[in-house]
């Protein structure tokens, strides 16, 4: 892979945001020929995730990347070394460097093989291809949702053709003189008399006490021009025969009082 190394450059420390970042110690080989062993050692370095690029610097505050790992063609993995929280970055060509890190502590190791482990094509890929796979199942089932009948919608319109199917609530309160009657759906129109129900309703209240004259409540019987008993049953819910039926009664009392005012008594 040909890669421009200003552009690398550049990147690696532009405001673009980064995927990961933070110090790992990086280890470092060194072999000496007339010696015929090596030696290990561990640089301390500040490296950046950005994409499936890997950078790494001397200095978190360098403008300028000292080497860059492509995250492709690899895997990430925990390794045994003499170094606490280490794991290795290998991949798949023989003969290819690995690249072993060590992290400050248990949490920062498993972050980091989590970020670099998801950092490739290759990955996304899968996730794009199950996400796919995921979406091409729920629009079978949404298919098979809107060809299958709505029961529901169906049952709805059963019910509201036939009237005798609706609930209490939804049946029109009938008004008489204005107002809405005890038992609105007894009450007969015409000032008819309503007949009791019993039925599993409350009776309506009882009405209150008709004013009487004194003279009426002292002798027991009622007075000239007054109207007899009140033929409405106190358990009656029709409001058009008990309005009838005071107003009368305030016209007796009317005349009556017409009636002393001519006469000179107050």
């Amino acid at each position: 892979m040909k890669l421009n190394e200003r552009s690398v450059a550049h990147y690696a420390t532009c405001d673009s945001p980064a995927d990961h970042a933070g110090f790992l110690r990086k280890r470092v080989e060194r072999h000496h020929h007339h010696a015929h062993h090596h030696a290990t050692s561990y640089q301390r370095r500040w490296f950046v995730l950005k994409g499936n690029l890997l950078f790494y610097f001397e200095e978190r505050e360098s403008r300028e990347p000292m080497g860059l790992v492509v995250l492709e063609g690899c895997t990430v993995e925990l390794c045994e070394a003499a170094e606490e929280f280490a794991f290795a970055i290998r991949f798949d060509d023989a003969g290819a460097r690995a690249y072993v890190l060590v992290a400050d502590g248990q949490a920062a190791m498993e972050a980091w093989v989590k970020a670099l482990s998801r950092a490739s094509f290759d990955y996304m890929r899968l996730v794009v291809r199950e996400l796919e796979k995921q979406l091409e199942e729920a629009c079978k089932s949404l298919a098979a949702c809107c060809k299958s009948p709505r029961k529901s919608s169906s049952g709805r319109k059963r019910h509201l053709s036939n009237p005798a199917l609706l609930p209490l609530q939804e049946k029109p309160t009938i008004l008489e003189n204005g107002y809405s009657t005890w038992g609105s759906s007894s009450s007969v129109p015409g000032g008819a008399a309503c007949p009791d129900r019993d039925g599993g309703h409350a009776k309506p209240p009882p009405l209150p006490p008709r004013r009487r004259s004194a003279a009426n409540s002292a002798m027991g019987s009622p007075a000239p021009g007054l109207l007899p008993e009140s033929p409405v049953s106190p358990e009656t819910a029709c409001f058009s025969k008990l309005h009838s039926w005071y107003g009368q009664e305030i016209a007796v009392l009317r005349r009556e009082w017409q009636e002393r005012q001519k006469m000179g008594h107050p």
